[in-house]
């Protein structure tokens, strides 16, 4: 779209990376296509990698603000569609934290409030249990569970006895039991989960576009916060400060977020497009903060960056990045147990 707006031809535009799997049609200049590497898409444009500068319709010949904006158009686009989903939620109705009250002169929906695990420590027993984030809580043993007090009291009298937690995943009701703790972590509590009071909040529909706005800011800035310190722990310790998942993991996670329902299912897409805003406006090689940096410089310097040793750098960032993908992927299996799941399935 950005391209076009100036005026620049787009030749393909790629769902997927190449190599390429089937063209799906073709609609004015453009092929349309289908490609085997699912890490995303991009656009070929013409006269992107420096040629054909006199021609009106190349990419080359236009000055560096327009080419800086075609090469925004992505990270734009995506922070856009996280604002319009997000402001979509909102409007439906968004799994909201209401322990602490709620502002209702502002909401037009209000329903639904239940008990839900927000977190799950590791090595407790709800971990060992099998319980999961974003289950509902919705009765202990034969009490019924309405808020977050009725929970710590009835597992409070009960330490050191097993209990039989009734859930809610998704729309299926499943059952665990566990022993809580007589002596738990400073922290963690006699069963190992964080919790909220959590309840389907909607909004009017200025209120709804605003908060929509208002929270991809948040999320973009917190997003950011973590990516810069992944970045720091690599440099001082040389280890990840956070868990990083690839299309393995995303796939996987959507299948999760799909069983509970709509709702998160568009959420977790609103995260994962801000996310891949961020990534593709880092500074890197191959990515389009990459390329947007090398237009800073011809900028600075008054004359374009040597276009062989320009496209020499994207290579070798492009196949950095395809090696990263890897690592992940195969850390991805791992820590999901697919080799085990797949082997299970063959028997």
């Amino acid at each position: 779209m950005a391209a076009r707006f100036f005026g620049v031809k787009v030749e393909e535009f790629g769902l997927g990376f190449p190599p390429r799997m089937k063209k799906l049609f073709k609609k004015g200049d453009t092929e349309y296509t289908l490609n085997w590497l699912p890490i995303g898409g991009f656009c070929k444009i013409m006269g992107e990698d420096g040629e054909d500068k006199n021609n009106p319709e190349s990419f080359s010949s236009r000055s560096v603000g327009q080419r800086a904006l075609i090469l925004s158009g992505g990270v734009i686009m995506n922070i856009i569609l996280a604002m319009i989903l997000f402001s979509l939620i909102f409007m439906v109705g968004m799994p909201t934290d209401v322990t602490g009250g709620i502002d209702e002169s502002k909401i037009s929906g209000f329903k639904d409030q239940k008990v839900q695990i927000t977190s799950v420590a590791k090595n407790s027993p709800a971990a060992e249990a099998g319980i999961m984030m974003g289950d509902t809580v919705l009765k202990i043993n034969e009490t019924k569970i309405a808020t977050i007090e009725e929970l710590q009291n009835y597992i409070d009298n009960h330490r050191g006895e097993e209990v039989n937690i009734y859930l809610l995943r998704g729309k299926k009701e499943i059952t665990k039991k566990l022993i809580p703790r007589e002596n738990p972590p400073d922290e963690e509590g006699p069963i190992g989960v964080g919790l909220a009071e959590t309840a389907m909040v909607s909004y009017p529909v200025h209120w709804a576009i605003w908060k929509g706005i208002i929270h991809t800011i948040k999320i973009t800035i917190f997003i950011i916060t973590a990516f810069a310190g992944i970045i720091w722990s690599l440099l001082t310790v040389g280890k990840m400060g956070a868990e990083i998942s690839g299309p393995v993991g995303i796939v996987v996670l959507t299948g999760q977020m799909s069983a509970m329902g709509l709702i998160y299912l568009l959420n977790f897409t609103a995260l994962i497009s801000v996310n891949l805003a961020i990534i593709n406006a880092l500074p890197f090689p191959a990515l389009d903060g990459g390329r947007l940096l090398f237009l800073a410089v011809e900028k600075i310097k008054g004359s374009p960056i040597n276009q062989q040793w320009e496209a020499k750098v994207n290579n070798i960032g492009f196949a950095l990045l395809m090696l990263l993908m890897v690592v992940i992927t195969f850390k991805d299996i791992a820590k999901f147990d697919l080799w085990g799941k797949v082997m299970g399935i063959l028997g």
